[in-house]
């Protein structure tokens, strides 16, 4: 399959003259060809355009016929082969059995809501039976949930697969019933376009209407901005900044008809390493922590930022085993020049903050856009008095904060800002401060996690990735795993309907087979 440059608008191959876009080799600094032209308010409108114009016929197909367009585009990525996989690595400058894996989770996730189609419990079709001899009568009721309308995604850049143009946010969406529309990452837009033609191929091989599925390419912010002001569009998913996520949140509420941005922001994800964990195995944990921290160069949202801990002789063991195990830990290339000049900036402006101070880092490297991984430290006192000490430094970085007890370990986990994942290192012994932990970090995070590092998403039905903000804007959903699908349905209530007007989920005799809740009970 062939790079052109072009956008995918609809069943369209159209080339921008908005701007000129070119995707680079992190690891080298070269660019790629071909050049790429970004589109502007004339593409934006004709995509959305044929979006809001597909609505209707696409989510009126069964759920059968869109779990076999799913899986069509998951077969579609897999057979690109080594095609894709070079691309991707040289766009991103991540490893090859990385890509190689994170191809087998976007089609896995692609697959997951086929099966969830199939089973229909998405749907939630209700029923509550008429009841004309109660005083008042009560009518018959039914209720099921339906697409929300075309839906903006917007690809991320640190997973040029799973999280962009038919990642998590695109599957959950076609699989809801929505047309989407996808804003390429300029990071990876040669990734972008051959996801893209797939995609294109299947809607097309399905029968369905074009508008199903477009790709746009703009540089700066101009096109994204379009995307969520048009009025056909009802919902947006995003992975990215706070910066980025906060100003498509002003968009969207600053429209006549405000609509959700479902965005994944920004998260320092806790460690809590409690004292007997800390005692029996803090050298253990010390390397392992490591070892997440510098896992695809720091560049995940669930990266272990900050780690804390009671003041002692067991933490010192844990401290050292860090250090010397990041000593080795060499440089490598972020994934665009931008995301290393924000990462400098951000070691930078710790470096730079009264009380914290730098205890370890990895290995200089040779080449442009490496990243050194870096360890700070501070104490729980100066963490509290200083929030630009919460801040998210995008990479390689995490700081030690030490309390003097489990009081001030508790009173700290209290003040974090809310986040994706929290971990606690604990043993039987650290229960009872767990159990206090739990009880705060429920409130304040989207996954606990026991014994384990961050930095791995399972794609699947109890995930979740999401949590209260500036981690996500909609702390109530996720955007991975089964439940992703929620974001983009709403219930719908059909009162007294004759059976021949009925969606077919909800119809008597359950033609489609699936799910239903009768009268409070599963049928």
């Amino acid at each position: 399959m062939t790079i052109t440059g072009d956008m995918l608008i609809g069943a369209q191959s159209v080339r921008g003259t908005e701007s000129l876009l070119q995707a680079i080799n992190p690891a080298t600094g070269e660019t790629l060809g071909p050049d790429f032209g970004g589109g502007g308010n004339a593409e934006v409108n004709r995509a959305c355009e044929l979006a809001e114009a597909a609505f209707d016929t696409y989510r009126a197909t069964t759920p059968q016929q869109r779990a076999a367009f799913l899986e069509s585009i998951a077969s579609g990525i897999e057979a690109l082969g080594d095609t894709l996989i070079q691309r991707a690595h040289l766009e991103s400058a991540l490893p090859i059995a990385r890509l190689q894996g994170e191809r087998g989770r976007t089609a896995n996730q692609l697959r997951l809501f086929a099966s969830i189609l199939r089973d229909g419990r998405w749907q939630n079709a209700t029923f509550d039976s008429a009841l004309p001899e109660r005083n008042p009568p009560r009518p018959d009721l039914r209720m099921q949930r339906i697409a929300v309308g075309p839906v903006v995604v917007f690809g991320a850049s640190n997973f040029p697969l799973a999280f962009s143009v038919a990642g998590g946010d695109t599957a959950s969406a076609l699989a809801a019933g929505c047309p989407v529309i996808v804003k390429a990452h300029s990071a990876h837009l040669g990734t972008s376009e051959l996801v893209g033609r797939v995609i294109r191929k299947a809607v097309a091989d399905a029968g369905l209407p074009e508008g199903v599925f477009s790709l746009l390419v703009g540089a700066g912010n101009v096109v994204g901005t379009a995307l969520v002001s048009h009025p056909a569009v009802q919902a947006v998913g995003f992975t990215g900044s706070r910066a980025g996520g906060l100003a498509l949140l002003h968009a969207a509420n600053s429209r006549p008809q405000p609509i959700p941005v479902y965005a994944e922001m920004s998260s320092i994800n806790p460690v809590f390493l409690l004292p007997s964990a800390l005692a029996a195995r803090g050298e253990d944990i010390g390397r392992q922590l490591v070892d997440s921290l510098v896992m695809g160069v720091g560049q995940f949202c669930t990266n272990p930022g900050l780690v804390i801990a009671i003041d002692g002789s067991a933490l010192d063991g844990f401290r050292q085993a860090a250090v010397k195990a990041l000593a080795d830990k060499p440089a490598a290339a972020m994934l665009t020049p931008g995301i290393h000049r924000a990462y400098e900036q951000g070691v930078a402006q710790l470096c730079a903050l009264d009380g914290i101070h730098a205890i370890g880092a990895g290995a200089a490297g040779d080449g442009p856009n490496r990243a050194r991984p870096a360890l700070f430290e501070t104490t729980a006192e100066r963490f509290l008095a200083d929030e630009r000490m919460q801040a998210e430094v995008f990479g390689p970085a995490s700081t030690l904060v030490v309390c003097r007890d489990a009081a001030e370990m508790l009173a700290l986990a209290r003040q974090l800002e809310g986040q994706l994942t929290a971990t606690l290192q604990a043993d039987d012994a650290d229960h009872a401060i767990a159990a206090d932990l739990l009880t705060v970090l429920e409130r304040k995070v989207g996954r606990v996690l026991y014994n384990g590092y961050p930095t791995g998403v399972e794609v699947s039905y109890a995930m979740v990735h999401g949590g209260p903000f500036p981690a996500t804007s909609d702390t109530r959903t996720t955007s991975v795993g089964a439940s992703a699908i929620d974001r983009f349905l709403r219930p719908v209530c059909y009162q007294n309907l004759p059976d021949a007007l009925l969606p077919l989920a909800l119809r008597d005799g359950n033609p489609l087979g699936v799910w239903q809740l009768r009268d409070g009970k599963v049928a």
